[in-house]
């Protein structure tokens, strides 16, 4: 058993980390707009803060929808079904050039939200610009998230990382130069991240058409033989299964977000804290997160051979896995928290407040680490609307109120603090939220990969 384990354990990691180095240099995009307005001023700092709340939740709802991909390829490998894979991919380019559209125009209404936040004149203004500007990459990135799903199913990530690096590459060079003004550039501070950011995820779509069109991995399924027009029927049966999981990405990634625009009226160093914090757990949950691609991956694959022992084997392997990691990760969060904020920033307060989030942050990444293995291998038996109902009622039933009774302590509320905890009493609630969503789906996902076996077992299709 043990040689078993081992041996998935490799097969998920060879998926995994070029996902994971993907993943992180994409993440690094952020990372690095952070840190580098945060060495320019805290004003700017804010603004790209509170602008990349917005992104964030429509970036990742986006995300979400467009992983359907993954799953509904994944089962035709399996199934050694390749014909049907071009049509596929063709179909999912049409839907996200339809979903990035949409979603770049709710991206810049939702910028209405800054005039009720009661912040400064100047950080709405800068705030507003940056949503408007860093729209542009949306439509791009959703075709790109395509395109992603489609490589990762054929167990080809290593395009995803080289893409990924390079436009980390692309964006931090131009943040140096548009930022600070270098060369005889003009300084335009955070609308330089949003330039840099926007153009950089064009020039990735573009990469990746590039490389697959001229890569032998991919001929087989060649899905750019020809154009072909939209069919419905394809559109809307990825849509079908990949809004739920747009929706759970959204539940979760905008009660984080709706953190820092709630606390936006504590001031400034407040929400440039809760920036630094979530920018930085950000980057540590892209390897459960990884891990949880490559196991839809793999969990897709073997159903698609119609063996639902080894789906559950390489659900309850990932898991684990992934736990593991957490662990070491949480470790190393609480050690080393002052540190990684004084990176972040050089504002001695809020290089303080900062590091205090950090240890929030240690203390959920078991739990977070528990919800997106779980979900990520629930989706792989193309199960994604009790995942998105468990986090809806998780972060909205739980985690926002409690951060909302604790953070901002409204006199109306009962059982309420005497003073509001600002953004401690927030990150209180999401540990709430995040426990409870990995608890539920841990319990959803024993329960579904056994009622498969034991179907399987029943029909004959494996020995009792």
């Amino acid at each position: 058993m043990k040689t078993r384990i081992r041996t998935e354990a490799a097969a998920l990691w060879q998926i995994a980390w070029p996902v994971l180095i993907g993943q992180l240099a994409t993440v690094g995009m952020g990372v690095a707009d952070v840190a580098m307005t945060g060495h320019f001023n805290a004003e700017e700092l804010a603004a790209v803060s509170l602008g990349t709340s917005l992104w964030t939740i429509v970036l990742v709802t986006v995300m979400g929808i467009m992983m359907a991909v993954n799953a509904v390829v994944s089962h035709e490998v399996g199934a050694e079904q390749y014909e049907r894979v071009p049509h596929i991919v063709r179909q999912s380019l049409w839907l996200g050039l339809g979903v990035g559209l949409i979603a770049c125009l709710l991206l810049n209404a939702s910028t209405l939200v800054f005039s009720y936040l009661q912040l400064q004149p100047e950080v709405q203004e800068k705030a507003s610009r940056f949503v408007h500007i860093i729209s542009i990459g949306m439509p791009a990135f959703a075709m790109y998230r395509a395109l992603y799903g489609y490589t990762t199913s054929l167990n080809q990530t290593k395009p995803v990382m080289v893409m990924a690096l390079g436009g980390l590459l692309f964006n931090v060079v131009m943040n140096w130069l548009l930022i600070y003004g270098h060369f005889g550039l003009p300084q335009l501070g955070a609308s330089g991240c949003a330039v840099a950011t926007g153009v950089g995820i064009w020039l990735m779509f573009g990469t990746m058409i590039w490389w697959m069109r001229r890569a032998p991995a991919y001929r087989a399924t060649n899905p750019f033989s020809h154009i072909e027009p939209p069919h419905w029927a394809e559109i809307r049966s990825t849509l079908k299964l990949g809004l739920p999981i747009g929706v759970t990405y959204f539940a979760e990634v905008s009660a984080f977000a709706s953190v820092g625009l709630l606390i936006a009226r504590f001031g400034v160093i407040e929400v440039a804290a809760n920036q630094i914090a979530l920018n930085f757990s950000s980057l540590v949950f892209m390897v459960p997160m990884s891990l949880g691609i490559a196991m839809t991956t793999r969990v897709g694959q073997a159903l698609g051979e119609g063996d639902e022992l080894r789906a559950r084997f390489v659900s309850w392997v990932g898991v684990g896995f992934s736990l593991a990691f957490s662990f070491v990760s949480a470790t190393g969060i609480t050690v080393f928290r002052d540190s990684i904020a004084a990176a972040y920033t050089s504002d001695p307060a809020v290089q303080k407040l900062a590091a205090d989030l950090l240890l929030f942050a240690a203390i959920f990444q078991l739990s977070d680490a528990a919800q997106v293995t779980a979900s990520c291998a629930i989706r792989g038996y193309k199960i994604t609307r009790t995942p998105m109902l468990i986090h809806l009622m998780a972060f909205y039933g739980f985690a926002l109120p409690i951060g909302c009774l604790l953070g901002l302590a409204p006199e109306w509320m009962p059982w309420r603090p005497s003073s509001p905890m600002a953004s401690q009493g927030f990150w209180i609630g999401l540990i709430l939220g995040l426990t409870i969503a990995g608890g539920l789906l841990l319990a959803y996902l024993q329960r579904i990969s056994s009622i498969r076996v034991r179907m399987a077992v029943k029909s004959g299709k494996i020995a009792g």
